[in-house]
């Protein structure tokens, strides 16, 4: 089925004006690079995500999962299939037995606007993620974290969409929705399921979701009550620390994971590569932990330059570095 067709099959169900037919990355990612995804879709219910899902099934479509953009690096050829940006919003707060807050956040809900919106309730303890641009789905599949602090800390559990349930439609190349609902009623899978803290096995900038067929949904955190005023005086620091410690330039945030017994940073640092440039991408002379765009970069130049740092680093000290940014598309 080309382009314009399945388009035009997603508005049985999607509103047109959340279908984006060969929608620039650029537009979506932190990074401001990136070529076209074939169809860009905003995914605002349940009901949207699993007709998407049926439908690539049944066209043997790809589909690509992101959240807020701003931990990816879109290669410059884009993505081929859906990409599917889950924008639920929902946000629910409550008080537990304990004398905690429980807070349900959906999947795209922004981090930075939750935690403000908890500051005004007089919640606290997710500060930390103040100043964190994504969104809470990106945030649960990299355990995003800053200041000491990770979102494994506050999460009870997460609901997602197990995509396993729907393996058996890619048996054929085309499958009517009758013969689909009988096969989906017959699966022994859950179609949706609840993942505790520990299921979702966190470590370091890593989860679960980062090499299962999950779709994050929402996840529940565990806060406490706090004063409004001491909250905003603790994320006015904390964000006055980022502001100072990294650069303003179009990024993904630190573009490496620090090492078991060393800073990544530093390392790059000694080895005289802050400042180095390909192209428009350059190692950041503010935090050499950081590859930005100049303002032209290609992703293209982004990654030549991140292979250009590992093997200096590697040549150098011996350490092997590893990214903490995912690189997708073709």
């Amino acid at each position: 089925m080309k382009i314009l067709e399945l388009c035009q099959k997603l508005t049985e169900v999607i509103p047109a004006e959340q279908i984006h037919m060969n929608e620039p990355m650029s537009k979506h990612t932190s990074f401001k690079v990136g070529g076209n995804a074939d169809i860009f879709v905003k995914i605002k219910n349940i009901d949207e995500l699993k007709f998407v899902i049926k439908i690539a099934k049944k066209t043997n479509t790809h589909i690509t999962i992101i959240g807020n953009g701003s931990n990816i690096l879109v290669r410059d050829k884009g993505i081929r299939g859906f990409v599917l940006n889950i924008d639920f919003t929902n946000i629910s707060i409550e008080e537990a037995d304990d004398d905690s807050v429980i807070v349900t956040a959906g999947a795209g809900v922004n981090l930075a606007f939750l935690s403000h919106e908890l500051m005004n309730k007089g919640v606290t303890g997710l500060e930390f993620a103040s100043g964190i641009p994504g969104s809470i789905g990106g945030a649960i599949k990299m355990n995003a974290g800053a200041f000491g602090s990770e979102m494994k800390d506050v999460v009870i559990s997460t609901k997602c969409l197990d995509l396993k349930r729907y393996d058996k439609l890619t048996d054929k190349t085309y499958i009517d929705d009758i013969e689909l609902e009988e096969i989906l009623k017959k699966s022994s899978k859950p179609e949706i399921v609840e993942l505790s803290n520990d299921e979702q096995e966190f470590s370091y900038r890593n989860s679960i979701f980062s090499h299962k067929r999950y779709v994050i949904l929402e996840t529940k955190f565990k806060l406490k009550h706090g004063k409004t005023e001491d909250i905003k005086n603790k994320m006015e620091e904390l964000n006055k620390l980022r502001k100072e410690k990294q650069p303003s330039f179009p990024s993904a945030g630190s573009t490496f994971k620090r090492g078991d017994n060393y800073i990544t940073a530093k390392l790059i640092d000694e080895c005289g590569l802050k400042g180095k440039q390909i192209g428009g991408a350059k190692v950041s002379e503010k935090h050499a932990g950081f590859i930005i765009n100049t303002g032209d970069a290609t992703a293209q130049d982004i990654i030549d330059l991140i292979n250009y740092v590992k093997d200096e680093v590697f040549n150098k000290t011996g350490k092997v570095i590893s990214l903490e940014i995912e690189i997708i598309g073709e």
